[in-house]
C-alpha cells in the first residue's frame, strides 16, 4: 500500500505553503518571542521548522507525548523540537489531527516542505525548510534554497551543507 492508500485524501485540507515560506523568511534571522529559542540546548532547527509548518497548517495535535504541539518551553511534544520525532509525527500512519507529509524524492519537493539531514549518516540532525526552488522540479540539491535556525540561514543552497544522508518531507495537506 502506498501512503495515500492508507488515507482518504478528501479528508485533508490544503497546506498553505506560502504562509510557511513567509514565516520562514520573516524569522530566519530572528526569533519569534512566542516560542522558546533552543539554540543553546541542542539546537533550534526543528523548533523553527515546526513553527513554519504550523504557520502553513494552522493546527497542532495536543495528544500527550505522541502529538505535535507547543504551549511553552516546558510543555511541548517531542515532535515539536526533535528531528526524528518530527519525522515520525509528520509521516504517521494514523489519521490524526495535524499536517501530513510523505517522504519523496527531490523532484517532488516544493516551497514549504522540510528537508532532513544526517551529518554522520547515523542520526538525523537538521530540519531546514524549503523556501524556493531555482528549477521546478528540483533536479539536485543546488536547485533547493532553504531557511533554517541553528546556523541561521535564508535562501541558503542545500548543496552548501556537508551531509551523509538526506530525506525530503513533502506536505500533502492538513487533517483538522
Amino acid at each position: 500500500l502506498c501512503f495515500l492508500d492508507r488515507f482518504d485524501p478528501s479528508t485533508l485540507e490544503a497546506y498553505d505553503r506560502n504562509a510557511a515560506v513567509r514565516y520562514a523568511r520573516r524569522w530566519a534571522y530572528g526569533r519569534n518571542p512566542a516560542f522558546y529559542d533552543y539554540e543553546h540546548i541542542g539546537g533550534d532547527c526543528t523548533n523553527f521548522a515546526s513553527q513554519c509548518v504550523y504557520a502553513g497548517s494552522g493546527v497542532m495535535n495536543f495528544t500527550k507525548d505522541l502529538g505535535w504541539y507547543y504551549i511553552n518551553a516546558n510543555n511541548k511534544a517531542p515532535a515539536w523540537t526533535g528531528v526524528e520525532y518530527f519525522y515520525n509525527f509528520m509521516t504517521r500512519k494514523e489519521a490524526t489531527v495535524g499536517p501530513v507529509a510523505e517522504v519523496t524524492g527531490i523532484r517532488q519537493i516544493l516551497p514549504g516542505d522540510v528537508v532532513q539531514l544526517s551529518f554522520s549518516g547515523k542520526a538525523w540532525n537538521h530540519s531546514p525548510v524549503v523556501v524556493s526552488l531555482l528549477r521546478t522540479p528540483a533536479l539536485s540539491p543546488r536547485d533547493v534554497l532553504i531557511a533554517a535556525h541553528s546556523y541561521d540561514a535564508d535562501n541558503r543552497p542545500l548543496d552548501t551543507y556537508d551531509y551523509q544522508a538526506i530525506r525530503f518531507l513533502h506536505f500533502l495537506g492538513v487533517r483538522k
